[in-house]
């Protein structure tokens, strides 16, 4: 099968009364135009042309290599913005699909279907429609005995008997090519100036070619971005399409509606999500982890039997057995080997924590080097910033850090050397050494 996705998204977005292109608002972690991307571009045949306008110069930037770009310079109408695609597409494949950058719910085995469809239709076209018991205001699909599309009626000017017609037209298609770029200058202005896409309807009936319609049984599909009500209703419905993927794979979700979890996300099966979690970017969870109450991890890796409570993970690497919370934070850089153990209010940035380590509540560890079974009191900081330059801390195997203990970077304290609480340590400790005192010094027991 050729197939060209066309995704359009050139629109102002008037309605979300924003700074921000409408393309580019984010639905759970993600702009808009890059889920509809990779929703065209999952049916394969050609990398999907994204027809822009507003906003192009960003929507540009956040698209990247994901579509080939075609420019609306005016604002005409859906027919005209399909138009402003022909140069890329005209002649590439034998079916052209037409879908819209604000449509982010749309599903791809649907899409499937309607090209399915529009393969084995004689016809120009096949277009995807819904049944609604609340019109939402789209056009009304009026059938003809055989059930081929008759006509699509805007509910503007609709007479009473079609305004009870519940099949609804989505406004997505799958055209035959050949026939689409002709008739697309076959349309005629509507009194507003512009050119609809849905006028194709009364060109092909006109030339008593048959067009065919696929009803999508699930309504949230037709759901379309034009207010930031709407932008809820959608991140809703992702959030319960995600979190059931993930129960129906072995992961428990206490609350799905509290729970929040992006679709980049990895996660093991028998791990345990607890309310007010939020999984983001491209994290990847291990197997029989437990996560939450109120926790949020953002593109980090978490081993196997992980725990982690009320705390703020960001761009970090977790081994299997780690325990840590509540109220802890692991800024980009951290790394915490097998069988670490945290305790409340810490903070790890930069930095490595080897196996067995266990680091006590409300301390600091930046830009450090800790060495396995190694013991940090509570309290302990590594000051590792001068005021122009960061240093580094090294500790090594089996170090006992006392409780409040200042490690003034850069400095090395070796393998099993201990510093007694309250230690302010400027210099590098030899192995198997104590420090104590302010600034700390080797600890000699008086006779």
């Amino acid at each position: 099968m050729h197939l060209t996705p066309i995704v359009l998204a050139a629109g102002k977005g008037t309605r979300m009364r924003s700074r921000l292109p409408k393309m580019l608002h984010l639905l759970a972690g993600k702009p808009l135009v890059l889920h509809a991307l990779e929703i065209a571009a999952s049916l394969g045949g050609e990398k999907p042309i994204l027809v822009v306008g507003h906003g192009e110069d960003a929507v540009r930037q956040a698209v990247g290599e994901a579509a080939r770009f075609a420019v609306q310079e005016e604002q005409l109408g859906t027919a005209h913005a399909v138009l402003a695609a022909e140069p890329l597409a005209a002649g590439e494949a034998e079916f052209v699909m037409v879908t819209y950058g604000d449509m982010p719910l749309l599903r791809p085995e649907t899409l499937q279907k309607l090209v399915a469809m529009q393969q084995n239709n004689p016809g120009p076209f096949t277009l995807l429609t819904v049944e609604m018991d609340d019109p939402h205001g789209f056009g009304r699909v009026i059938r003809s005995p055989e059930g081929t599309v008759r006509a699509v009626v805007e509910e503007a000017v609709a007479t009473p008997e079609q305004l009870a017609v519940r099949e609804l037209n989505v406004g997505v298609y799958c055209f035959r090519a050949s026939w689409l770029w002709p008739a697309l200058r076959r349309i005629q202005k509507s009194p507003k100036g512009e050119y609809f896409l849905t006028d194709l309807v009364e060109v092909a009936t006109r030339e008593n070619l048959p067009i065919q319609a696929l009803k999508t049984d699930d309504p949230d599909e037709a759901i379309g971005i034009n207010t930031r009500i709407h932008l809820a209703e959608a991140e809703a419905v992702l959030r319960k399409r995600i979190n059931t993927r993930w129960m129906l794979e072995g992961v428990t979700i206490i609350d799905p509606a509290s729970t929040h979890i992006e679709p980049g996300v990895t996660i093991g099966m028998d791990t345990i999500i607890w309310p007010n979690t939020y999984l983001r970017g491209n994290t990847v969870i291990g197997e029989g982890c437990t996560l939450g109450p109120d926790t949020i991890i953002e593109n980090t890796r978490i081993g196997d039997r992980c725990r982690i409570l009320a705390s703020y993970l960001e761009s970090s690497i977790l081994e299997d057995d780690v325990k840590m919370g509540p109220f802890c934070h692991l800024r980009p850089g951290a790394h915490l080997a097998r069988g670490v153990k945290m305790g409340n209010f810490g903070e790890v940035k930069g930095s490595y924590l080897g196996e067995g380590v266990h680091m006590g509540h409300f301390s600091y560890i930046g830009d450090a080097v800790v060495g396995a079974h190694t013991n940090i009191g509570a309290g302990t900081i590594t000051c590792n910033f001068d005021g122009v330059h960061k240093h580094k801390t090294e500790i090594g195997e089996g170090a006992f850090i006392g409780s409040d203990t200042m490690l003034v970077a850069p400095v090395k304290i070796g393998r099993n050397a201990r510093t007694g609480a309250g230690a302010v340590v400027t210099h590098d400790v030899p192995d198997d050494t104590t420090v104590v005192g302010v600034p700390a010094r080797p600890f000699v027991k008086k006779a």
